[in-house]
Formats: C-alpha cells, structure tokens, sequence
C-alpha cells in the first residue's frame, strides 16, 4: 500500500497564502510618557486654555454686561466639551480625542475600561499631581508601571492600545483649529470693547494732565497792554455753552479797571475723566498789578473740561473754590 504524501506550499505560494500578521503590542504595555502627554495636551490643555481666556475676558469687562456674558458662555461650553471628551466619550466610542491619536487608553488594574466616574475621580486625583510641585505627572518615568499618583489612587493605568484604532487626526486638527478661534475672537472682543476704551481714557487722562494747567493758565492771565487779544484767546479755550459766562467776567474785569493778571499752576489733579469729559483740581499762584504796587496771590479752582470736534480740551465750567488771596494774609 502506497501511501502518498502532499507536498508543502513553497515559495510565492506559502506568501499569497499565509494572512499578514499586525505587529501588535502585548497585552499590558505601560503607555510612554510622551504619548501620554501628548494626550494630555490635546484633551485637556488647549481646551483649558481656551477657558482660562474666556474667564480673563470675563473678568476685566462690566459685570453682567453682553461682553461678561459672552466670554462666561463660551467658557462654559469649551469646558463641558473638554468634560464630555474626557469622561462621557471613553465610555461610548472607548477613546477620548487625543488618546485616539495617542494609542493608548485608561483601564483598572485588570485591564477592564474606567468609567465615567472612576475617569472623573482620577482627572480630581490629577491636582495632587500639580500640588506636588508637578512630581506626579513625571512620576510614569519611574514606576514600573508608568502611574501618576492619581492612577495610584484610583487603580488604574494608561496602556497602549493593541491592534487598529480609529483615524482622527483630522478631527483633531479641525478642534484644535476652532479652539484656536474661540480664543482668538474673545481676546478681539476684548481688545475693542474693554481694551481700546479704556487705552483712550488714560491717553485722555495723560494728555489732560498736561494740557489742562496751560490751558487755564492762559484764560485767566492776560496783560492791560494786550487785553483785548488776551480775553479773544481766552474765550477760544472756553466751550460755546461756557463762553457767554467768560465774556460777561471780562466785561466786568473792563468796567472795573483791569491790571496785570499772571497765573501759574504750582500743583493739579485730574479727579475723573472719560474721554471726551473730566474734572481738574489746580492749585494755582500769580502776581497781580505792577510794580512797586505788585502782589503775589494764590487760588484754588475747579474745572471741568470737554473735548472738541477737533479734539481740543476747552474749560466748560470754572469754580473757584479759594478765591483770589494776596500771599501771605489770612484767608
């Protein structure tokens, strides 16, 4: 009896044949430490990040006002986006958005998936890993298993991830595209509606500051040789609702006999001021007459100033809280 032996596949034909075979990590494998904050990066730190701009927005505009609610609205929203993809997606599709691209995923210690609230507890755990001088996020790069303190806490490890996963990066380009937005339009809205505003107030406040002594300087100084060009440039610094009330004073100064009047600001302050309205506190000097009848005097006043079609400041009010007094005598 003759017993006929098959001969094996050799060559080309074992290759066609025999299926491919992944090369597949073992079962267990702690994730590395860049991959892991690699992960990290993409879930959590630019989606906090865009939070945090959000809050700072918040913060600096009027409470309550549309700006407030805007950025406190996208704040919330990125936030819940980054609570969902770190704790609700691991449980639906098995990966959250950067451990996709990663390759790696968090199980227990037996290697079954954390749920939402073993992943909520051990993203909690994660502020004793910042709380100690960032030492538990290095951590991975001595334990045998690659743990975090948190993942001490919680019993859980971050492991590479066997086999196929699915093919995200574009999604990850396209949220980490609109994050990048998000805060982009924020950090705009606030530079137009808080920013700039307030940038025009203190330029105001600045330009005032040194505008404002010369200013009333010049409407109440003004020599008898030149009175008559002296009060027409005075009347020029004066607001057109303010001007009648300064012309009728300089009638007055004429019907009385006017002499020499040169004033100077020894101190002032602005005390408020948006940017085209404030209110100036100067403390001023002089000397009044000729001499030998020459006298120096000291005044106290209050302006309020506006700002012109053409941007020039010009005195709207003038109260004179201490009157006129010669140096020297009792007020």
């Amino acid at each position: 009896m003759t017993v006929t032996v098959p001969e094996a596949d050799t060559g080309a034909e074992a290759d066609v044949d025999a299926p491919e075979v992944a090369h597949e990590v073992p079962a267990g494998v702690p994730a590395g430490w860049w991959a892991r904050a690699g992960a990290f990066t993409v879930d959590v730190f630019f989606g906090i990040g865009v939070v945090i701009t959000c809050l700072l927005v918040a913060w600096t505009a009027p409470l309550r006002g549309w700006l407030w609610w805007v950025a406190v609205a996208l704040a919330g929203v990125v936030f819940l986006a980054v609570a969902v993809n770190r704790l609700l997606l691991p449980a639906i599709t098995g990966w959250t958005l950067g451990r996709s691209l990663a390759g790696i995923v968090v199980v227990g210690r037996d290697g079954t998936p954390a749920g939402p609230w073993r992943l909520l507890v051990r993203d909690l755990a994660h502020l004793l890993d910042t709380a100690a001088i960032f030492l538990g996020w290095l951590w991975p790069l001595f334990d045998s298993r690659g743990r975090t303190f948190a993942d001490l806490l919680t019993r859980t490890e971050v492991r590479r991830v066997e086999g196929e996963r699915p093919n995200r990066r574009r999604l990850a380009g396209v949220v980490v595209a609109l994050l990048a937005a998000v805060a982009a339009c924020a950090t705009t809205l606030a530079y137009f509606a808080v920013y700039r505003p307030e940038l025009a107030v203190e330029q105001a406040r600045q330009q005032l500051a040194v505008d404002g002594p010369r200013i009333v300087a010049q409407m109440l100084s003004y020599d008898v040789a030149s009175i008559d060009n002296d009060f027409a440039r005075a009347r020029g610094l004066a607001t057109d609702a303010y001007r009648p009330q300064l012309v009728a004073q300089q009638d007055a100064v004429r019907k009385a006999g006017p002499v020499d009047n040169d004033y100077w600001v020894t101190n002032s302050a602005v005390l408020t001021n948006t940017r085209d309205k404030a209110v100036m506190l100067l403390l001023m000097q002089g000397q009044r007459g000729e001499a030998p009848k020459q006298r120096l005097i000291t005044a106290t006043v209050r302006v309020n100033f506006e700002r012109s079609a053409a941007g020039q400041w010009q005195v709207a009010n003038l109260s004179v809280l201490a009157k006129p007094n010669p140096a020297g005598e009792p007020k």
